[in-house]
């Protein structure tokens, strides 16, 4: 019997693995935690504030369920994605082994037979083929799935959207140390009437100077007016620099090797939730709710929406999560929990807050910052609310650059013989060329606002619910036509029925009108 023959019946019983370490289905759901839960969720409790409690409720909860949902658009997808490859695997072995001239007739009939049985499975029996063992990114998705135009399409909004955050996270560090740094230095003349530390200690102090304009040219060190001074431009530079050095060398390897920085990270975040949380609670068990929050509130439903989207994205890179997990049975199960335990800590975040404080910074940390306060556990407290985008962001930014690298790779290059390719385009190019735009749109552009507000909007509401309900419905297509309706998907969407992936369609449009008139009344 030739090799070629057993070659093709064990592509169909061993899964396709990626090379790299894998982890329980525990630990990757910490990953899509940590992915899950950034800056985005210090937002909620001014939005709640503005939208009312009652409707923000419903708002929040109603998001988690649609951005789950697209999250399975995604998982059965990638399945899909496999099957596919598969196929073709299989009909490359099987036309190099019809020119196999030693090889009679009959035993090739024969060989056939014992390999096409096991595929046709019927309507109860998981297919072989679907597996999630191979990672397939969204661009390779798109490549298989996608017409011209629509793969022209979705890399312009992935781009965007992964060079945007890209951007925002490495401004929203280095802004962060460099706040930390002023504090320290200049802790006597900052502190918010609404922040924490002033409600607790009573004092009075001079407004806000970080949100003033030429707040770059501010000396840092000294309150002298000598132009050689350290400015904060200077502290947000080197900071911007060091997350980079930092941070960047993790684009060059895979996700597995975030896992005890994710793990690490992980664990600060659940601290400074539960920190904040237990701090507002105190504050209105002991001087009661000066939080007036109304029950509904339309008119902060574009805010709340922003907010709300941006704090379920997880999407892009949901297929470098999940192939390397170990036993993907019930994964749709744990993704679900996974969604219940983001959103309860949403909600108490945000309805502690948005009733403890009679008046919200739109990022909610800002409330808890540093100060004067003779109590050092309160002061340590107050240090490490502040650097939470720190940590938060520390293990997003691996995530999204690797997410970012893979696809580019999907774009410029056959990812069926990626290994054949030089070393320096595969391992040094692509990494350069993810994380090295972003570094120079921050450092000669701090203020990105109007990045902010298109990446976290348009772009992001293509992320999250138009490619994967697009891709889903092309790959749903092109595996009947090219397996037949026989191959069951056991990683199939529980939501497979068309009216769902309507239902989406009319909700991106809708998402897309709500942010519209965000932006057009921030401007007006």
């Amino acid at each position: 019997m030739p090799r070629r023959f057993w070659g093709v019946k064990r592509l169909l019983k061993m899964p396709i693995t990626e090379t790299g370490d894998q982890y329980s289905i525990w630990v990757g759901l910490i990953y899509i935690f940590n992915l899950i839960v950034g800056t985005g969720a210090l937002t909620l409790p001014a939005a709640f504030s503005r939208a009312g409690w009652a409707l923000s409720t419903i708002s929040l909860v109603f998001l988690a369920f649609m951005s789950f949902l697209n999250a399975t658009y995604v998982i059965e997808t990638m399945a899909c994605a496999n099957a596919v490859l598969k196929w073709k695997k299989l009909q490359s072995i099987k036309r190099e082994s019809i020119q196999d001239r030693d090889t009679d007739e009959e035993t090739t009939s024969q060989q056939y037979g014992d390999l096409e049985e096991p595929l046709v499975c019927g309507t109860s029996i998981p297919s072989r083929y679907y597996s999630l063992d191979q990672r397939v990114e969204l661009g390779e998705m798109a490549n298989l799935f996608f017409s011209k135009t629509g793969r022209l399409m979705f890399y312009c909004t992935l781009c965007v959207y992964l060079y945007g955050d890209l951007s925002i996270y490495s401004a929203a560090v280095a802004k962060s140390v460099m706040d930390v740094v002023w504090w320290i230095t200049h802790s006597c003349l900052y502190l918010p009437q609404n922040s924490l530390a002033f409600r607790l200690k009573g004092s009075t102090v001079s407004s806000n100077v970080t949100n003033g304009r030429g707040w770059e040219s501010l000396p840092c060190f000294n309150a002298t007016d000598d132009p050689m001074a350290y400015t904060r431009l200077d502290v947000y530079r080197v900071s911007l620099l060091t997350f980079v050095a930092v941070m960047g060398p993790f684009v060059f390897f895979n996700v597995q090797k975030t896992k005890y920085l994710q793990l690490l990270t992980s664990g600060m975040r659940w601290l400074a939730f539960t920190i904040m949380i237990s701090m507002a609670i105190h504050l209105l068990t002991s001087r009661g709710a000066e939080g007036r929050p109304p029950t509904f509130d339309v008119t902060g439903m574009p805010t709340l929406f922003g907010a709300c989207v941006y704090s379920f994205m997880c999407h892009h890179s949901l297929p470098g999560l999940i192939s390397p997990i170990r036993g993907k049975n019930g994964l749709g199960l744990h993704l679900s929990l996974d969604y219940v335990l983001i959103s309860v800590f949403y909600l108490l975040l945000a309805f502690t807050g948005a009733f403890a404080f009679a008046e919200l910074n739109d990022l909610y940390t800002l409330n808890f910052v540093p100060s004067d306060n003779e109590n050092i556990f309160l002061k340590i407290v107050d240090y490490f609310l502040s650097l939470f985008p720190v940590f938060t962001l520390s293990t997003s930014f691996p995530i999204i650059a690797i997410t970012l690298k893979n696809n580019l790779q999907s774009l410029c290059l056959d990812t069926g013989r990626i290994e054949s390719y030089n070393v320096v385009v595969r391992k040094f190019l692509f990494p350069v060329v993810t994380v090295v735009p972003p570094v120079l749109l921050t450092y000669y552009l701090e203020d990105i606002s109007v990045l902010i507000e298109f990446t976290g909007s348009y772009a992001g509401a293509g992320i999250q619910y138009l490619i994967p309900t697009f891709l889903v419905v092309s790959a749903r297509r092109h595996c009947v036509a090219l397996l037949g309706l026989g191959v069951v998907n056991k990683y199939k969407s529980p939501f497979s029925h068309a009216a769902w992936a309507v239902f989406v369609l009319l909700w991106s449009c809708m998402c897309i009108i709500l942010v519209s008139v965000h932006i057009l009344e921030k401007k007006s």
